[in-house]
């Protein structure tokens, strides 16, 4: 099943004494590219939340956030880091300043109460930090579940995009094949029109008029292009609808497709046909484009 790069999922775990909110943003990208945003009190634990990131996601540029909020007893043990929040607040202040809007004090203090490590936590025994541990996986394995199924929708999407595109092409083709039963006639009378010419010159040489020959037949002829173009086309839907189907693969397929039609554009001399290829180029720039948005 075709899966994008673009997905969200956010997931949020309760107990006790901890509530844990985890999003995952993906976006398009080469590799796999993932930046966190951990509380300093759980940094220790980015590494294995990267492997977790990394196993599900194969690539894509991902961002992840760890939120928390102590609950019950232990949201008394939370105390504002003062230093760090001034620190903020004066950051903002300078900004909105350097934007030239006069900011409200209240909101500044709001967001810079949201921006990470604000609140420092008494320091908890290893059996808690196992626990606050369990539902941080637990809450990264739900929003990676979410985030998945979001990817398995885009996908679903691009791959009837792709296959309205490869639908318009064909089309297309077919269109070229009707006019190069008319094209066909008109390049042997301009080779007719040559060759009496040829004869009518008293310098006439029968071995150039050989390679003439063979040149026109070569220049013109675009049968083995037809073929091989829908041949991609089919190569294309086959690779699309197959359990391993991947961005990458589609794209090779769609370099193919383009030298076949940019070969029967240079070879046909036809307007008609010519008109025809440049739509082909356009539909096919819309498979690529997608392509690079595809895992």
């Amino acid at each position: 099943m075709l899966k994008s790069m673009t997905g969200y999922g956010v997931a949020t775990v309760e107990s006790d004494s901890l509530n844990v909110t985890i999003e995952i943003k993906t976006l398009n990208s080469k590799f796999l590219d993932i930046y966190c945003r951990i509380p300093k009190n759980y940094s220790e634990r980015e590494i294995e939340i990267r492997n977790m990131l990394t196993q599900a996601l194969e690539r894509g540029k991902v961002e992840c956030t760890l939120t928390f909020q102590q609950a019950g007893e232990a949201a008394g043990t939370s105390v504002v880091n003062r230093p760090l929040v001034k620190a903020y607040f004066n950051d903002l202040r300078q900004t909105a300043t350097e934007l030239n809007f006069e900011p409200n004090p209240t909101e500044l203090l709001r967001i810079a109460l949201q921006l990470p490590n604000v609140y420092n936590s008494e320091v908890a025994n290893e059996e808690r930090r196992d626990q606050e541990w369990g539902l941080i996986k637990q809450a990264v394995t739900e929003a990676l579940q979410k985030c998945n199924q979001f990817r398995q929708h885009e996908g679903a999407l691009t791959a009837t995009k792709f296959t309205e595109y490869i639908g318009t092409i064909r089309t297309l083709l077919e269109q070229v094949l009707e006019l190069d039963v008319h094209r066909i006639p008109a390049v042997r009378e301009r080779l007719e029109k040559n060759v009496r010419e040829l004869l009518s010159d008293e310098n006439f040489d029968p071995n150039r008029f050989e390679q003439e020959l063979i040149y026109y037949i070569e220049k013109y002829d675009i049968s083995e292009e037809k073929v091989r173009l829908s041949n991609h086309l089919n190569y294309f839907l086959e690779t699309l609808n197959a359990p391993d189907s991947n961005g990458k693969k589609l794209n090779f397929i769609a370099q193919e497709l383009g030298r076949e039609i940019n070969t029967i554009g240079s070879k046909a001399n036809d307007v008609g046909i010519q008109r025809l290829v440049v739509q082909m180029k356009d539909e096919l720039e819309k498979i690529k484009e997608q392509t690079m948005n595809v895992i």
